[in-house]
């Protein structure tokens, strides 16, 4: 189980040590610290991850990026402080909004009690295929040299790597990539407006979104997404801090708010599902597949039964019976 770290008002230590023993209640097997947004700094991660040690019998693992330039130091406090797991990346896929070099942290924790026990001369065979495939990306335009750069900005503004690069290719599109500085600067604006949902998916990308239009459109709500409405009104869940009610009735209304847990207000679909997928599914992730993912799922599981039976779907005509080999 995943506790998106944030900060906040309402975001202190005992907050997430709370949270975590409710996890743990929950019958959670492990606690991850998300730090998608890179505001976690190197003594705040020491004392996050000891409380949590302290307060829970779980492993502990910390999940950051590189954006602030703090990664590398918040990782290695938060294994003194006794996390369980790290997460790093490659190091030609790794730094800016990405994680920490893998190999850098595997030289850092030799001949130490926490040694990982990787070979360094191994991984940088790995680095080299890896290196190959940056370049590509690079050159296609797939990954932008922006976002693996250092960027400080991100303890100011609270932007998660994964949203300041949604951020920017939406601005380009919109041919406003100049604008991405008020755009960072709006950001904390409507998360507050919101009532500090954490920036993680898909409240990043609610906020983010709103924050573009904001901007774009050159006054502050003149026009609110639809993810952004059924956020104020409740229908992503309760936020941390209650959304102002005149705020609420100027983005959706008289709309009803939804107080209650916004899935109990859903009529039961997993009959209807089932019964939707019942020619192709083989097994029950399928239908979970579909729920998710109806068109997507649909495209999958009609190539898998194609392989399977050896059939050229491709050249296929279901209403003339014609199934070629």
């Amino acid at each position: 189980m995943a506790i998106s770290y944030t900060t906040g008002p309402v975001f202190t230590t005992d907050y997430y040590v709370n949270y975590a023993k409710q996890i743990q209640e929950a019958g959670a097997d492990s606690i991850c610290i998300k730090d998608m947004a890179a505001l976690l700094t190197p003594y705040h991660a020491y004392d996050l991850v000891k409380a949590l040690k302290e307060a829970v019998n779980l492993p502990i693992q910390l999940h950051t990026h590189a954006t602030s330039g703090l990664a590398a130091m918040c990782e290695l406090k938060a294994i003194e402080a006794g996390a369980d797991a790290i997460d790093t990346a490659i190091s030609p896929l790794a730094l800016g909004t990405s994680h920490v070099p893998t190999e850098s942290m595997v030289a850092a924790l030799k001949d130490t009690p926490y040694d990982t026990g990787l070979d360094l001369v191994l991984l940088n065979e790995i680095r080299e295929y890896f290196m190959n495939l940056r370049a590509k990306y690079i050159k296609s335009g797939l990954l932008d040299p922006k976002v693996l750069a250092t960027n400080t900005k991100a303890l100011v503004y609270q932007v998660p790597g994964g949203m300041l690069s949604n951020l920017l290719s939406q601005l380009k599109k919109a041919g406003k990539e100049d604008k991405m500085e008020e755009v960072l600067q709006e950001v904390p604006n409507v998360r507050k407006d919101a009532g500090y949902p954490p920036l993680v998916t898909p409240s990043s990308q609610i906020v983010g979104t709103q924050a573009v239009l904001n901007v774009v459109m050159g006054e502050r709500y003149k026009v609110c997404s639809a993810e952004f409405k059924d956020l104020v009104a409740g229908k992503y869940g309760k936020t941390p801090v209650p959304v102002d009610d005149a705020f609420a009735k100027k983005v959706i209304g008289d709309r009803p708010r939804i107080t209650c847990r916004p899935a109990d207000l859903l009529e039961p679909e997993l009959p209807k599902l089932r019964k939707e997928c019942a020619e192709w599914t083989e097994q029950e992730e399928d239908v979970l597949s579909y729920a998710q993912f109806p068109k997507v799922a649909m495209d999958f599981f009609k190539r898998r039964a194609a392989k399977k039976y050896g059939i050229d779907a491709k050249h296929a005509d279901a209403a003339q019976q014609i199934h070629p080999v």
